[in-house]
């Protein structure tokens, strides 16, 4: 069986004798509760596991009980909360539970899940600040993907690549579009969204996850996506319903580099899977935007900061800033490009590095990460 990188950083932070509050993120569907289940298979001391569910019961008064209880087990022993987020005002109640366990000296150790970013980083960095680590968990790339679906081709997992229920499926690629809609976008916005901020046109929002899936890798003005809306709106309705879809792991706008400053305007979209964008979109996508698509996501996991360039017809696919280092990325895509663009991004902002990603490439920039930007 294969167990994805994260599982190891929760073994290894688990050895240590006081560690931090773990707190594991990510998109639904991706294997966070599978590996910290192949985890749990493995610990040896006592452990209180609890997926919240959004009962009335599991309530404040619930998440204490459970604190205690796994208290009560003894030294090393492992309290374990999925969907933490959905209990009322937990992060205030898990920061009281946990200074006065070390005042006490306690070694409770916490592992919480969660799928809604927004949700949960707000209680972290409101309440929890110090006392935690974040663990994310990113969709499956090509190469974990076929660690799992040997029969994988990179064709199929640019079209419908990126969560592993779905290669169950395909030979039947309008079943994994359903999947996808259904246990994923679905439950993305009416459980992590909608249960938690007041949207007050639905429709208008579910109707934007469709128009952003239509753009991946692509420059779009916030107007043109206001224009397609069936029902009127303004800019910053879209900026906020597109903080929501990226607190959720669906889409991620990335701005536009122009030296020192930033330029919000017209942001270029990213689909963070690559089969939300089959799944959504009601037409063929060039093969070019969804392989350019494809390398944007997956360098949103690595590096610290992630732009896009264009002046009139040059354009540069990416600019990454890893540590204190700029590297322009020009992605072999095969769509149509301006040949000097990369020379005139390099003529104007000097001493800036630049790599050229194609598939081959894209599977060493997935496999080895911190040797690609060396």
């Amino acid at each position: 069986m294969y167990i994805r990188e994260f599982v190891k950083i929760i073994e290894n932070r688990m050895m240590e004798h006081h560690p931090l509050m773990q707190f594991v993120i990510g998109p639904r569907q991706v294997g966070k509760t599978t590996g910290v289940e192949m985890f749990l298979k493995k610990y040896k001391g006592p452990v209180i596991y609890e997926l919240v569910e959004g009962d009335l019961n599991q309530n404040q008064s619930w998440l204490r009980l459970q604190w205690q209880k796994a208290i009560s087990l003894g030294n090393d022993s492992l309290l374990v909360i999925d969907e933490i987020q959905k209990i009322d005002n937990w992060a205030e109640v898990i920061k009281s539970l946990w200074d006065s366990g070390r005042k006490k000296k306690l070694t409770l150790k916490c592992i919480f899940l969660g799928s809604s970013s927004l949700t949960l980083q707000k209680g972290l960095t409101e309440s929890l600040l110090g006392r935690y680590e974040l663990i994310q968990v990113f969709h499956w790339s090509y190469s974990e993907s076929k660690k799992i679906c040997k029969n994988l081709s990179f064709d199929q997992y640019c079209r419908l690549g990126g969560y592993p229920k779905s290669y169950d499926f395909l030979s039947d690629a309008k079943r994994v579009s359903s999947y996808i809609k259904e246990s994923i976008v679905r439950n993305a916005i009416e459980k992590d969204i909608l249960l938690n901020h007041t949207i007050k046109k639905p429709g208008l929002f579910k109707q934007t996850a469709e128009i952003l899936a239509a753009y991946p890798s692509k420059e779009v003005s916030y107007t043109k996506l206001l224009g397609q809306l069936q029902e009127g709106g303004n800019v910053e309705l879209i900026k906020h319903y597109l903080s929501l879809f990226e607190g959720t792991f669906l889409f991620k706008a990335i701005p536009k580099f122009v030296g020192v400053k930033l330029k919000l305007s017209s942001p270029k979209i990213l689909v963070l899977g690559q089969a939300l964008i089959y799944a959504l979109c009601p037409v063929e996508i060039d093969k070019g935007y969804l392989f350019e698509n494809l390398v944007g996501a997956e360098l949103l996991k690595w590096v610290d900061e992630l732009f896009y360039w264009r002046e009139g017809d040059y354009e540069v696919d990416f600019v990454a800033r890893v540590n204190k280092t700029l590297y322009a990325i020009e992605v072999k895509s095969g769509r149509s490009k301006h040949s000097k663009s990369l020379n005139v991004f390099l003529a104007k902002y000097k001493n800036i590095k630049h790599l050229i990603i194609d598939e081959s490439e894209y599977n060493r920039l997935c496999v080895e990460r911190d040797k690609f930007f060396n």
